[in-house]
């Protein structure tokens, strides 16, 4: 599985295009900047984008949907059910941050840890529920790559003092849900750099090597 990273959005928010090179399957995940790039890269590749994953539903994460869909009006965007209240705050998280206002983004459908049948190019795409930093933030395990959203960062994790946060609750998921998985797997989360389970499991200031 390749992975094709749209940095720098919105309050520095990260736009990943997950993709197969042999089925060219693919999916989006968050949507945060740069359409034209993000567009001429699919249509370049030739891909077949057959999802949009939103990880949470604050601002950020979702600022360029709308107009995505516009590119892919039949691609279903899909988030847990749990954040849809965050997200029909997004026109008063816009003000609040002092950007542009957008309308809500429409989902297609909602999913959670027990949603089947996820799959691109065979490829079971496993939903991890990670409350902490929003009420129905999650996770996305594709294979050995990991998306984590605003629940785990490079040596740090997501702030817990906005709306539906709560730190005890991020604890919680990072211990028991993604420190719990293989220490190779590589996570892309949805601001900053790349980094790896093992690492976090080392070096995240939050956990150290006191994680268990």
């Amino acid at each position: 599985m390749e992975v094709k990273i749209f940095p720098n959005g919105i309050f520095g928010a990260t736009t990943y295009v997950v993709f197969d090179k042999e089925t060219k399957e693919a999916l989006l995940i968050d949507c945060t900047c740069c359409i034209d790039e993000i567009t001429d890269f699919i249509k370049k590749e030739k891909l077949n984008l057959k999802y949009i994953l939103i990880t949470h539903g604050h601002f950020d994460h979702v600022y360029c949907v709308s107009e995505m869909k516009k590119h892919f009006p039949i691609v279903p965007v899909m988030m847990n059910k749990e954040d849809v209240d965050l997200l029909n705050q997004v026109p008063a998280q816009c003000t609040m941050a002092e950007v542009d206002e957008i309308k809500v983004p429409c989902i297609d459908a909602l999913l959670d840890e027990k949603t089947k049948n996820l799959k691109i190019a065979n490829t079971e795409i496993k939903i991890i529920r990670t409350k902490g930093h929003s009420k129905g933030g999650v996770c996305y395990l594709i294979g050995d790559l990991l998306f984590s959203g605003d629940t785990l960062f490079k040596e740090s994790i997501g702030r817990c003092d906005l709306y539906g946060g709560d730190f005890s609750e991020i604890e919680q998921s990072i211990k028991q849900k993604l420190f719990t998985l293989d220490e190779n797997i590589t996570v892309f989360p949805g601001h900053g750099y790349p980094t790896t389970i093992a690492h976090e499991k080392k070096f995240n200031p939050y956990f150290g090597s006191n994680y268990s």
